[in-house]
């Protein structure tokens, strides 16, 4: 996860971009004393154990004995925790608090080689041997980490070492070896006798595994044959670097449920490259070159994987509707370095646009991808989020290609993110996401991309919340551009909307060329509800710029409004309030005038008995 660099006030502001600039990450800010950050909050001590509790790395620029007193009630497990550094508000000085074999001591130095600062890295057996072993470096994995404080106090009181196998960073540690050492340091990836209380298991990723099978073949059978080879070749599968197949199975759900029952990622090779390692295949099919173009999926990949010094272990076999191979590599396989990935495409809603109104599950999204699609502006409001992502900037209008530029990036392995403001799923791109998947004139590639859509805060529920509790009741939108919609089909919707007396948010009211509908709508409204209903006009909303202004539908004039306004026409049950402040609000009952103080969910009546008193509303004609 990026890392939280959380201040307290402006002074630290200047550290704190440093420290952004060296690892990444957002500036987390007191919303009363620091303007220009990524995220604000209002208390410290819960947004710090908030971060501390999902697992976010915390860089604070605050006294260590503060940050110590706040997160104390949470520490339980240090096999959990994430890294927790503070820093001295002036950069002098960095020390890692928890966390330190999760990263926090790796941080420290980054930081302190920016800041030109000590790190203050007070781990023991980083400091004398200058090697973590609970941590392993990447394309590592410990076994049995129960075992590694004894071990590592057993050393620490002067024992030596015996290293039973080859991993090239436990001999360039300060560790002192032998051949008849107390603690043993094993490394294999078969799987062995239950390690020793003083003994530590350590698995190098040097196997790949490759899947082959039916379209739709069961998850359970594939996991069922994965198991079953790794058994045969007697090795464990801690060692498994990826699982891997062609790419014609990207979007296959028993590959992905292989990769995500061992915890390994998926990667997918083009038939071409699997074709290339024919001559090494020991059970080649000229029916399955017949169906993808290569001699053998499930050898092949696990060959292409390992690359030209690995070997099989195990070859091709096969279950009902699914084949598996095992190859093993002489050095430990970084997974990302091969074949490709499915691709994934989120589609996000930042609403509009400020870090306080956007989502951790968006944030997270952006985060997560290398790639960013849009309009110019919405890059542009993601701030620091955008740093380091490669960006594919659109004007606005051209939706379609938008959309299709950012799947076909994602149908190359990429990650990315599609940025809409508002919600995406709102007159926005996560419907033409699904509509190319559905007309087609997608490549194969993208039409196989995983996909993920997340909410955003839309202009409707900015404007509703900026002018009271406009939808108290039922309500509908209505887009008044005609572009995509012909204009007869809005009117009838405008005619039914006010006739059933919805509250009524009106997206695109207005624009240079198109003056009119908005005007009609207000005409309408008027045959049905009081000239005095009240309007929210929100423009700008969560921008510089802002303004909320309530009318009366009857004085309602079309020049206010421009192509940045979300109109709201409340319903004939709508009102306004004055708070002793002198502002003005507008909040629509939850119940009818003719059920008085009856709540319509709360006083017992079903879903259906609401529907059935809506559509009591509607005309015969709107019915239809």
């Amino acid at each position: 996860m990026r890392p939280a660099i959380v201040i307290l006030s402006a002074a630290a502001l200047p550290v704190a971009m440093r420290i952004r600039a060296a690892v990444g990450g957002e500036i987390h800010g007191a919303v009363d004393r620091v303007s220009d950050v990524d995220v604000t909050f209002d208390s410290a001590a819960a947004h710090l154990r908030a971060l501390f509790v999902a697992g976010r790395p915390i860089i604070g620029i605050m006294a260590s004995g503060a940050m110590i007193r706040i997160l104390a009630p949470l520490l339980a497990d240090k096999t959990t925790e994430p890294a927790v550094l503070a820093i001295a508000e002036d950069g002098s000085a960095v020390v890692p608090l928890l966390g330190g074999h999760h990263g926090a001591n790796d941080i420290a130095r980054t930081i302190a080689a920016a800041l030109g600062c000590p790190a203050a890295v007070t781990t023991a057996g980083d400091l004398r041997f200058g090697v973590a072993l609970d941590a392993p470096p990447f394309g590592w994995r410990l076994e049995n980490p129960e075992n590694a404080k004894a071990v590592m106090a057993e050393l620490l009181a002067g024992a030596w070492a015996w290293l039973e196998g080859e991993a090239a960073w436990l001999n360039a540690s300060a560790i002192p070896l032998s051949d008849d050492g107390a603690v043993t340091l094993r490394v294999s990836e078969m799987r062995d006798p239950a390690p020793g209380p003083l003994e530590l298991v350590y698995r190098p990723a040097t196997l790949a595994l490759g899947i082959g099978c039916e379209r739709g073949a069961p998850a359970e059978e594939a996991i069922a044959l994965a198991e079953a080879v790794l058994a045969e070749a007697g090795v464990s599968p801690l060692s498994l670097a990826a699982v891997v197949s062609i790419d014609l199975k990207a979007d296959e759900a028993a590959v992905h449920a292989v990769a995500n029952h061992f915890g390994v990622p998926a990667r997918f090779y083009a038939a071409a490259r699997l074709e290339a390692e024919a001559a090494r295949l020991q059970s080649p099919s000229d029916i399955v070159f017949a169906e993808t173009g290569c001699h053998g999926v499930a050898e092949g990949a696990a060959l292409a994987a390992v690359g030209a010094a690995g070997r099989l272990l195990v070859g091709k076999r096969k279950a009902k509707r699914a084949t598996a191979a095992l190859a093993i590599a002489p050095v430990p396989i970084a997974a990302q370095t091969i074949g490709r990935d499915r691709g994934m495409l989120h589609v996000v809603g930042i609403g509009p646009g400020g870090a306080e109104w956007r989502s951790p599950e968006v944030s997270a999204m952006v985060a997560a991808s290398t790639d960013l699609v849009g309009y110019s502006l919405y890059l542009d409001l993601l701030g620091s989020l955008a740093a380091g992502k490669r960006r594919h900037d659109f004007d606005l209008g051209a939706e379609e290609a938008r959309v299709r530029h950012a799947m076909e990036l994602a149908g190359e392995g990429r990650s990315v993110a599609l940025v809409c403001s508002g919600d995406a799923g709102i007159y926005a791109m996560a419907t033409l996401v699904f509509e190319l998947l559905d007309k087609g004139g997608l490549s194969d590639s993208a039409r196989r991309v995983a996909i993920a859509v997340s909410p955003g805060i839309s202009a409707l529920q900015g404007a509703a919340a900026r002018a009271g509790a406009p939808l108290g009741h039922d309500f509908c939108t209505i887009s008044l551009s005609d572009l995509l919609t012909p204009w007869a089909d809005i009117q009838r919707r405008v005619r039914a909307a006010a006739e059933a007396d919805f509250v009524i948010a009106f997206y695109n009211p207005v624009s240079r060329k198109r003056r009119t509908q908005l005007a009609f709508a207000r005409d309408v409204l008027l045959q049905h509800r009081p000239a005095e209903t009240p309007v929210v006009l929100a423009t700008n909303l969560g921008r510089p710029g802002e303004h909320v202004r309530i009318v009366p539908l009857g004085e309602l004039d079309i020049d206010e409004v421009d192509m940045l306004t979300v109109v709201v026409v409340g319903s004939s049950e709508s009102r306004t309030v004055t708070t002793g402040d002198g502002r003005r609000w507008v909040y629509t009952p939850r119940g009818y005038s003719g059920k008085a103080g009856t709540g319509m969910a709360g006083e017992g009546m079903t879903g259906e008995g609401v529907a059935d008193k809506l559509t009591s509303l509607v005309s015969p004609a709107a019915q239809q």
